[in-house]
């Protein structure tokens, strides 16, 4: 067995063997509920942040990352007004075929993949090709998910939320001293060296609480599976092929970015829709909600599947 062989299995196999710990905390019982909604606050709240801030302080800023965001954004935009006229037509029986036929789960398993694979350095890439779609999600995706919940919401409402997102304020934060060119201070000076070193620890939790938190998400309920598995058949039909013709010619030939971003762009596509839908669907909506459930556990699976194969394929950035 050559070096890359082994390389490439010591890293695939920590990312199985973690989520399978997951699985196993909620068969035997050993994390109920409550406690794996705390470890997701850590992660959303506080390790995932810490993760964005790093990252974006050290990224190189290019003029070809906007062109990148507004794309991913249009993309994102795409998918749902493809999904809302698909859906009536395809499934007229779940109102909520077109929320999970766009958006991506970046926080929640795209940075536990990419980063465990390439590395947490190389982080940055991966937020960097994300940009575009937090701002669909902050901006469109939730605006929607909320009014088909409770109907019209208050722009000050959404954008006092997206301001006070820990995910946002680290963004924004870390890109403010990354233009100012203070990214080496930040670790040299005092008190300022501390912070970062406590959040370099932080940002190392982030990963196997994440793949933890996602295997004990896995559970498939057998009843609505066929439905589900057409809309995952069918976004996975829309977006494989893309993937090849947007590193080719948006990543590659317009943009000029090389093979890191081409990686990161195929991990975005390939997740799963974003794991906050049945969190602001009605709760009275039991049989949809189990359909969208259904749609994010196999749409994961498959996701990690995917994305094994193409690391096999690519190992190195």
């Amino acid at each position: 067995m050559d070096n890359q062989t082994v390389e490439i299995i010591n890293r695939v196999l920590p990312i199985l063997l973690l989520l399978l710990l997951g699985h196993w905390t909620r068969r035997t019982g050993f994390l109920n509920d409550d406690l794996v909604d705390g470890l997701r606050k850590i992660v959303v709240n506080i390790a995932l942040p810490a993760v964005l801030f790093v990252s974006f302080l050290t990224v190189e800023l290019k003029s070809s990352f906007i062109a990148l965001a507004v794309f991913i954004f249009g993309l994102c935009v795409a998918l749902y007004i493809l999904g809302s006229f698909l859906g009536p037509r395809v499934q007229p029986d779940h109102p909520y075929f077109k929320f999970p036929m766009t958006g991506f789960e970046y926080g929640m398993l795209g940075v536990s993949l990419f980063g465990s694979a390439y590395g947490l350095a190389n982080i940055g890439i991966f937020a960097v090709v994300d940009l575009g779609h937090e701002l669909f999600i902050w901006f469109i995706f939730l605006p929607l998910l909320l009014r088909e919940r409770d109907g019209i919401q208050k722009i000050s409402d959404l954008l006092r939320s997206f301001l006070s997102s820990p995910v946002i304020i680290a963004i924004l934060l870390s890109l403010l001293l990354n233009v100012l060119g203070w990214q080496e201070s930040l670790y040299t000076l005092p008190v300022t060296g501390g912070i970062m070193a406590t959040l370099d620890f932080l940002a190392n939790l982030t990963i196997p609480l994440i793949l933890i938190i996602v295997g004990y998400g896995i559970k498939l309920d057998r009843k609505g599976l066929g439905d589900a598995s057409r809309l995952v058949a069918i976004r996975l039909a829309i977006l494989l092929p893309l993937i090849f013709v947007l590193n080719t010619f948006l990543i590659r030939n317009l943009l000029g970015l090389d093979k890191a971003y081409e990686t990161a762009l195929f991990t975005l596509l390939v997740l799963p829709p974003p794991f906050i839908i049945p969190l602001f669907m009605r709760p009275e909506l039991l049989e949809e909600k189990r359909y969208v459930n259904n749609v994010l556990t196999l749409y994961t699976v498959v996701s990690i599947i995917l994305f094994a194969g193409y690391f096999i394929l690519n190992p190195a950035l």
